[in-house]
């Protein structure tokens, strides 16, 4: 089926007259385009009680748990239809996007959802077409006619979605507007899987837009404009910043903070990294956020600290720029600060809490009998278990150097970080990351964040990970190996 006969399938092209029946249908389409609104339905529970967007274009009537009625879902789909008719330029693909996106504003969830859902499910490559390519593809395989026929297949395997997306990223603003919209889209994934193919469309386009070739790399500093530094504060995802003062603080000349922006989103970070300047490995984030703190001379410093890394854009799920940040950073840093020759982290462990609380009884069991006695004793008068073991733990500033309930932790934290994987993947979020950059398990801090943010993470544990320029790619080799690359203070620890 070629783009003009899809374009006419169950419903008609909109006519030039058709702007004024479609406002009526979705009222306020000629009002600016506005932020999304911070909304929540309930997704459906069952599969079973959801109509495909098909069943209900062929229906008369809504059902109970349905936001637009079959008429004004085929009036939107005419509408996004309209938008990929191949006689439209560019610019009027845009301008009718734009329309779309100006009634979108003014929706509801549960309406912006029916929206979501056509363009999942009625904007999908042509599946005879798909075939018939593909098996020219697999007859060619072999002859002088394979690279044809494999351009032939790609072709028919575009779907008329991902020309949806991209005239609605012509207008001004449409990229943010698509941003969002996926932003919004992501907690209904779980329990709607149409809208699957709708999210891995758009992971692969913003993939494209957001490659790392094209994003600028900029220093965001105190003299930058207070909309910028107030986005800082937005979308600061680590360690919360508390004041201006705060803020002034992780930007003064003592510090650096990089982010990468995009010419689309003018202003807008996509990710930052906050920098401090030290002389040794940092081990507790207190000193790095102390805004009474003697300054550094970063032209002095060893040591460059990555101490918070946060991305800003939630609908850029998915799409990785945060190995190319931490290597610019980096080449950034050595060219202006020639002494710096120790790049480390000082980093959250935001799963250790819950993955211990699940694990506390077989960490117990593999625990040696003359460590599990002197935990006893430690615990007394309650009797040893796992739950007494954890709620000992709950105020880790109070355990000094020489207790057992503080050396179990770190051997049960250094499990977490060095042997735990998920998929083939450090379990753990922030390990995932780095471990995946090149960096390896290089320290871990007793009580280093004693927030209570840091307590109910990680009973406060924070890990160092050291990124050794020389090994980098060593490291990366070692973990798709399946093995978790750790220091030697980090491997004594395992049990």
């Amino acid at each position: 089926m070629n783009t003009s006969a899809w374009l006419g399938r169950s419903v008609a092209t909109p006519h030039p007259g058709a702007k004024q029946q479609s406002d009526r249908q979705h009222p306020g389409a000629d009002r600016p385009l506005v932020a999304i609104k911070k909304e929540v339905i309930a997704a459906p529970s069952e599969a079973r009680t959801m109509r495909s967007t098909r069943e209900r274009l062929a229906a008369t009537l809504r059902a109970r748990e349905e936001a637009l009625s079959p008429r004004v879902l085929r009036r939107t789909l005419e509408e996004l239809k309209a938008i990929v008719d191949p006689h439209i330029s560019e610019v009027e693909g845009g301008r009718r996007a734009q329309g779309v996106a100006r009634w979108y504003a003014q929706a509801t969830v549960a309406q912006r959802r029916d929206m979501w859902l056509l363009m999942s499910e009625q904007f999908m490559a042509d599946p005879q077409n798909v075939k018939q390519a593909q098996a020219r593809f697999a007859a060619a395989v072999g002859t002088p006619d394979e690279a044809a026929a494999e351009v032939e297949y790609r072709r028919a395997t575009v779907s008329p979605r991902r020309r949806l997306l991209q005239r609605f990223s012509v207008f001004d603003g449409g990229i943010r507007f698509l941003v969002d919209l996926r932003a919004e889209m992501l907690p209904f994934l779980k329990a709607d899987r149409r809208l699957q193919a709708l999210d891995v469309e758009m992971e692969y386009m913003f993939s494209t837009w957001f490659d790392v070739g094209f994003l600028d790399l900029r220093r965001i500093s105190w003299d930058s404009p207070a909309s910028l530094i107030e986005k800082l504060i937005r979308y600061e995802a680590v360690h919360d910043i508390r004041s201006w003062a705060d803020a002034k603080n992780r930007l003064d000349a003592d510090r650096r903070c990089y982010g990468f922006f995009h010419p689309r989103l003018a202003d807008e970070p996509l990710i930052f990294v906050e920098v401090a300047f030290t002389s040794a490995m940092a081990d507790s984030i207190i000193p790095l956020l102390d805004e009474d703190a003697a300054p550094a001379d970063p032209a002095r410093c060893s040591t460059a600290v990555f101490y918070s890394i946060s991305n800003a854009q939630p609908g850029l799920r998915g799409v990785s720029f945060g190995d190319s940040l931490i290597k610019r950073v980096v080449d950034t840093l050595k060219a202006e600060l020639p002494r710096l020759k120790v790049f480390s982290t000082l980093s959250p462990m935001p799963g250790l809490r819950n993955w211990l609380t699940e694990q506390a009884p077989a960490l117990l069991e593999r625990t040696a009998p003359k460590q599990r006695a002197e935990l006893a004793r430690a615990l007394q008068p309650a009797p040893l278990s796992a739950d007494a073991l954890l709620a000992a733990l709950e105020d880790p500033a109070a355990l000094d150097a020489s207790s057992p309930l503080r050396r179990w932790l770190l051997q049960c934290g250094a499990v977490y970080l060095g042997r735990e994987m998920a998929d083939g993947k450090p379990r753990d979020p922030v390990a995932r990351f780095h471990l995946g950059n090149g960096a390896r398990v290089e320290r871990l801090n007793w009580a280093a964040d004693p927030s209570a943010k840091g307590r109910r993470q990680s009973f406060a544990l924070m890990v160092n990970y050291l990124y050794d320029l020389r090994r980098l790619d060593h490291h990366r080799s070692q973990l798709a190996q399946g093995r978790i690359p750790v220091s030697s203070a980090v491997e004594a620890l395992l049990f």
